[in-house]
């Protein structure tokens, strides 16, 4: 069954919209001819996941018929050789604490095949980081690997002060290794006795399986299907409850946009299967459309561009940071990245600048007349990932745009100052910027256990304020300036991070950038300030050659931007940008270290 909702004013064609699980839309034969050599539309033999390192691959066949059987394992409380299984049923939450690896997919579609909510947990979070989640999300179960183990060990003991006895049967190993996928066996290491006695994934397969996944048809399908935790536009980390409807309603509409051939074309996975970004494009995007996805547990430049020589990767998700080292790191000249077509960037803006370097760099090495697009899109956890993206006909012309809205959205650019009655909102004028309102079947269902926050977040008519800013050009494209929150305002203007930050981007010696606000008590205004890495750190070893460094770029900058925009916070060079597992700038911390600084230089007054 599908539904259609309103006309959008996208460039894009009103999609149909399914009403049922993201399981059922994954692998249900649309023909209904139940034919066994297909899953879903696409041969049951065709690679689905492979790990990058060994080669170990999953087939859709593997993938549909393990993801049963764990889900079965799930949903029985038998004993698995004298283990008690977890206890789960219908709408229980498990949560899913580890980095990316082969059996990542496999146990996320298994727990939803078995009508489960999964939480999904950054598997950098420390035993207090965890232990918040875990408190927020009430799991039944958690599922995580050998090195994750000791985290979860240590927030239930340490941090919620629970004995083992209460909490051994929650826990549930992720193995290393990939005999479980008909890979080689890992060599058998010495294990602790209470490890040894926590039921292991592999344990759970080939004992039994689901006859057919849980059912989310009709309004069912608004049930929450799993939960990344985002800040949203302010506070602390906040459950997201995505849908069933909300991640296929996004794969529906992403369909048409993306030209990829099935069985031919193949992504590289490198962005943490946690986030929204990877776990709807990398995860759930590659299945349903019939594409390789090649696995790798974390970013390693070489390994990056050897993979990509290796499996004749044709796509990759990024964010702007890898863009960077595509950019300039030395790897990119070493290995073949012919096959490379497509580049979709998100989570953070990319720089037009940053974009034309890395696009040049890689066809100075093709021949002429090749197929290459960087391209970025917008969204948020709250909007399952993507509601804008650059149709591939503009990526050539609209450098610095996040492009259109995709179809059976809505959305309006508010005046930046409103605050207050949702209902006399102001929307402003085509090349004027304003925060992005977005309506439509992909926005989140709320924050779980935080109704204020729900209520700030979505209006009464259903449109998400994502506190961030832009500006639509006359024939819809979007340009991303800077997140509401994060403006500058120097004596009454508004001065955009990310502007700035894309320009410094494109200074021959400055690798990285990120651009805060400083407070001048004297003037009553805040003055932009940039920090900054060196391309070639050896250059600027002293700090006389560092501090005339740091003046250059504050007058470099002078002669690319308006008066209001210079640097009069000054620049700062240090050793890296702080930034999140997918890329955005931790400008809290620079904020602190501008703290540090101004009582530092007080004290020496």
């Amino acid at each position: 069954m599908f539904i259609q909702t309103p006309a959008s004013r996208a460039h894009f064609p009103l999609t149909p919209l399914y009403e049922c699980s993201i399981f059922t839309r994954l692998f249900s034969d649309p023909t209904g001819a139940n034919d066994h050599n297909f899953i879903g539309p696409y041969p049951a033999d065709e690679p689905a996941f492979v790990d990058a390192e060994t080669g170990t691959t999953v087939s859709r066949v593997q993938l549909k018929r393990l993801a049963l059987e764990f889900g079965w394992a799930l949903s029985k409380p038998e004993r698995i050789e004298g283990k008690k299984a977890p206890r789960t049923s219908r709408g229980d939450v498990v949560l899913l604490y580890s980095p990316n690896s082969l059996a990542y997919p496999m146990v996320l579609l298994g727990a939803i095949a078995a009508g489960l909510c999964c939480s999904l947990a950054n598997s950098a979070y420390t035993a207090g980081e965890l232990a918040f989640q875990y408190t927020d999300s009430k799991p039944k179960t958690i599922l995580t690997t050998v090195e994750g183990f000791a985290v979860v060990r240590e927030m239930f003991e340490k941090v919620l002060r629970v004995g083992w006895e209460e909490w051994k049967t929650k826990v549930i190993i992720i193995p290393d290794d990939f005999e479980w996928a008909g890979g080689k066996p890992a060599p058998k290491t010495p294990v602790s006795r209470e490890f040894d006695a926590l039921l292991k994934m592999e344990e759970m397969l080939g004992i039994g399986a689901l006859v057919e996944e849980e059912k989310f048809d009709g309004k069912l399908t608004h049930e929450t299907a799993f939960m990344c935790y985002s800040s949203g536009t302010t506070g602390n980390p906040k459950g997201v409850e995505t849908t069933h409807q909300n991640a296929t309603s996004l794969m529906d509409m992403s369909f048409h946009i993306s030209p990829y051939i099935p069985g031919v074309d193949s992504s590289l996975a490198i962005l943490p299967f946690y986030h929204i970004f990877a776990v709807i494009f990398n995860v759930l995007y590659s299945v349903y459309r019939g594409i390789k996805c090649v696995i790798m547990p974390r970013f390693d430049p070489v390994q990056y561009c050897a993979n990509i020589e290796r499996y004749r990767i044709s796509l990759s998700m990024v964010v702007p940071p890898v863009l960077v080292v595509l950019a300039r790191h030395p790897a990119v000249d070493q290995y073949d990245l012919s096959s490379i077509k497509w580049l979709w960037s998100g989570a953070a803006p990319l720089g037009a600048s940053l974009q034309a370097q890395v696009k040049k760099r890689l066809l100075s090495k093709r021949k002429p007349g090749s197929v290459l697009y960087i391209a970025q899109g917008y969204g948020l956890t709250e909007t399952t990932s993507s509601s804008h993206i650059m149709p591939l006909s503009a990526e050539g012309t609209k450098l610095g745009s996040v492009g259109v809205i995709l179809p059976n959205l809505h959305a309006r650019l508010i005046d930046p100052e409103h605050e207050g009655n949702d209902a006399q909102a102001i929307d402003v004028k085509p090349g004027q910027p304003g925060e992005i309102w977005i309506k439509g079947p992909s926005v989140m269902k709320g924050y779980l256990n935080n109704p204020t926050a729900t209520r700030n977040t979505l209006t009464s008519d259903g449109y998400l304020k994502t506190g961030d800013i832009a500006i639509r050009d006359e024939e819809g494209f979007y340009f991303i300036v800077d997140r509401k929150k994060e403006l500058i305002k120097y004596k009454g203007f508004q001065v955009a991070p990310a502007e700035l930050e894309s320009i410094l981007l494109s200074h021959p010696e400055v690798a990285d950038a990120a651009v805060i606000g400083v407070e001048d008590v004297v003037e009553a205004t805040e003055l932009p300030r940039a920090y900054v890495t060196h391309a070639k750190p050896a250059k600027i070893s002293s700090r006389k050659s560092r501090a005339a460094f740091e003046k250059s770029v504050v007058k470099w900058m002078e002669s690319k931007v308006a008066k209001h925009k210079y640097l009069r916070g000054g620049v700062v060079v240090i050793d890296a940008i702080p930034k999140s597992a997918s890329g955005k700038i931790i400008r809290r911390d620079l904020r602190e270290l501008a703290k540090k600084e101004s009582n530092t230089a007080k004290s020496k007054l």
